[in-house]
């Protein structure tokens, strides 16, 4: 079975710990997290980008001149895209960007990225992650017995606790996560990402169940 070390919050050493092998030893595949990355940044995306077709803008109900005799270019409307003020031809309309991926694919994306993760010594195990009160400065404190400093971070915790989420909430580059928020974004988008000894648990449940 795979082994990281596990930490306390002064940083020190506890021994090496057992990661469950479903979640953690998982082949890496690239294509199941491209495919899940390129639908979560598709689904932010608004889609209200609006232009209006010749038939929409106002005005050139008349015909701006008769069509022969002239020696002018023939012409049935000033709202033709060819003028200025006209409709824009094959312009953005409102639409939805959303893909969707199997839930299966999703789940075998973040197995392989924490898979990743631990064979690139990215991933650190906390024994244990509470205050008392929010406290940014103990946060700071916490990251800096971790060598974090000044690193991007996402810590991931068994369940929703106020404290830790605002006292690393103004940390530039920290992110906190409980379990059933984990995405491929977020675990993509840090240098290392740091999980309380008790999620690990709740991580297998969730992504072999």
């Amino acid at each position: 079975m795979p082994q990281v070390m596990k930490y306390d919050v002064n940083g020190k050493e506890l021994g090496n710990i057992e990661l469950p092998a479903s979640v953690f030893n998982e082949n890496i595949n690239e294509h199941a997290v491209h495919q899940v990355v390129v639908s979560q940044l598709a689904k932010i995306r608004q889609g209200t980008a609006s232009t209006k077709t010749r038939g929409e803008v106002s005005g050139g109900g008349k015909k701006p001149w008769r069509q022969k005799g002239t020696g002018r270019a023939r012409h049935g409307s000033i709202r033709s895209p060819l003028w200025v003020g006209g409709g824009v031809t094959f312009g953005p309309k409102p639409r939805s960007y959303d893909k969707k991926v199997p839930r299966k694919v999703k789940k075998l994306a973040l197995r392989s990225i924490l898979t990743d993760k631990l064979e690139s010594g990215s991933l650190i195990v906390l024994e244990e992650l509470s205050f008392d009160k929010p406290k940014t400065s103990q946060m700071v404190e916490v990251l800096r017995n971790l060598e974090l400093e000044g690193a991007k971070v996402v810590i991931v915790i068994p369940e929703k606790d106020t404290n830790v989420y605002l006292s690393a909430r103004n940390i530039p580059g920290v992110k906190t996560l409980v379990v059933d928020a984990l995405n491929a974004y977020d675990l993509l988008n840090n240098d290392y990402l740091v999980i309380v000894n008790e999620a690990i648990e709740k991580i297998e449940e969730v992504l072999t169940r």
